[in-house]
């Protein structure tokens, strides 16, 4: 076998099981059968190609959503309560935390289908929408670059934004202590505000991440104790029969949910998130650690909201803080914690904005002037932040706008919009769900972008309208 054997003058050459047809010229197929490697490739997992330097457990991963999640928003829920009733707060509540959920669902699950398709380990939350559109439908492709690149700069607008939340936070509950101590010598909020201005840009000069862990670490602590003395106050002065209101008037609801998606979203870190962690297959499915986060998270807010507005009724303030006894020693401390907590996050706040801006202008600027640029840019946004803040000194106005503006676009808007661009070609399920479900979900965004602005800026203007120092600055004026 395989030699050269000669009988009845036919020839055998090379006869065995492993002879290559085609060496023959006069036996050429033009089929292609495939390489083995071809025919045994499987699908791209982009969780296999993860190189996660330090990756997070599930716990760990738990920890931070929750983190992220519940800070000084939680403290506003009897305010967005104010704005629903008792009633409609509870229903309102459970429904906005569902819908909530269900964009961070449909994000994280589009942007772990698109990097199968885009061969990517990973995607942040501005790649996601950009890349659905990009592997989307052919008439849209085009848009992914734009797509991207808006996505960046709505998330510095929404960070930068919630600077001014955390400023008049920061001025209205020093205001309230530091007045019961100099009671001849009170300063307005204005005032306060404009005093942060030295702290925080000497603050958010940091920028290494490491060094602000421990800033973020003393934040939690006196987070943690401001919200059980809270929660003390809210409990102890409960009254039998709630004097609050069961349902509000409906042209309140669009404040209520602006308030709730602020308070709620943290759509700007649920993919860095996923991200990082060792078992990304665990952040979706049940339980999962977005399902058991959210679970919580609606839970809280729930009974916070509910509680708080049933003892305060409509005399709550935009942080409840600012409704416990101004004498007590103990609500004294409380308001203290939470402004220095508030102030020590904002730095780490302003870290992600500080990156995108950053990210943008680094290579237009040559090497030498890097440090000098991040000062002075470090030191406009703080500047800005304060201004606005000074301009608008009213927490409850300041926390529905952004969320209105805001957080309602990016958390509910753009995951609609980007769950549905991403199916259009693969299926949009039984009689069309998912697409108008996605639609529904945009008309409540739309609903709270352009009502609740609208109500937002309306009661600003009445405010500023009452404001007996803007009174008496107008009289003068006139005369």
């Amino acid at each position: 076998m395989g030699g050269v054997e000669k009988k009845d003058g036919i020839v055998l050459n090379n006869f065995n099981s492993t002879a290559n047809l085609t060496s023959n010229s006069g036996f050429q197929s033009t089929l292609t059968l495939g390489s083995k490697e071809v025919i045994n490739e499987k699908a791209y997992d982009p969780f296999e190609h993860r190189n996660v330097e330090h990756p997070t457990s599930t716990m760990g991963s738990l920890a931070h959503l929750l983190k992220s999640s519940l800070g000084s928003g939680v403290l506003a829920m009897p305010a967005a309560f104010k704005n629903a009733g008792l009633v409609m707060g509870v229903i309102g509540n459970i429904f906005i935390g569902f819908i909530c959920t269900h964009c961070v669902y449909v994000l994280v699950k589009t942007s772990q289908e698109v990097c199968v398709e885009a061969k990517k380990p990973s995607m942040g939350f501005a790649e996601t929408c950009g890349a659905a559109f990009e592997f989307g439908p052919k008439k849209l492709r085009p848009w992914s670059n734009f797509v991207r690149i808006f996505v960046d700069y709505a998330l510095t607008c929404t960070y930068l934004a919630a600077l001014c939340v955390y400023v008049v936070f920061i001025a209205e509950n020093f205001k309230q202590v530091l007045d019961v101590y100099a009671p001849n010598d009170n300063l307005s909020v204005q005032a306060y505000c404009a005093l942060t201005l030295v702290p925080l840009v000497l603050m958010s000069q940091i920028r290494n991440l490491k060094w602000l862990v421990p800033f973020s670490a003393i934040a939690n602590v006196f987070l943690v104790v401001c919200f059980g003395i809270t929660l003390y106050y809210i409990f102890k002065d409960l009254p039998v029969k709630s004097e609050a209101t069961m349902v509000a008037s409906v042209s309140k609801w669009p404040l209520f949910i602006s308030t709730v998606v602020f308070a709620m979203e943290g759509i700007g870190v649920v993919m860095p998130i996923e991200n990082e962690m060792a078992k990304p297959q665990h952040f979706l499915g049940c339980p999962g650690v977005l399902n058991v986060a959210m679970t919580v998270v609606v839970t809280l807010y729930g009974l916070v909201g509910l509680f708080g507005y049933m003892t305060f009724g409509d005399t709550v303030h935009g942080s409840v803080t600012l409704n416990l006894p101004k004498d007590d020693v103990l609500a004294q401390a409380a308001k203290i914690l939470m402004a220095l907590a508030i102030l020590f996050t904002y730095s780490l706040q302003l870290y992600v904005p500080m990156e995108m801006i950053w990210r943008q202008l680094k290579d237009k600027i040559t090497v030498r002037y890097h440090n000098i640029t991040q000062i002075a840019i470090r030191t406009a946004a703080v500047v800005g932040s304060v201004i606005l803040a000074a301009a608008i000194p009213n927490l409850e106005l300041v926390i529905n706008l952004c969320g209105a503006i805001f957080l309602s676009t990016l958390g509910l808007l753009t995951p609609a919009i980007v769950d549905t661009v991403h199916n259009w070609d693969r299926g949009l399920g039984f009689f069309y769900w998912k697409l108008f479900k996605n639609i529904f979900i945009a008309m409540i965004s739309l609903l709270a972008f352009f009502a609740g602005t609208f109500i937002a800026i309306q009661d600003m203007v009445n405010k500023i309208s009452a404001d007996p120092v803007l009174e008496k600055h107008l009289n003068t004026t006139r005369s």
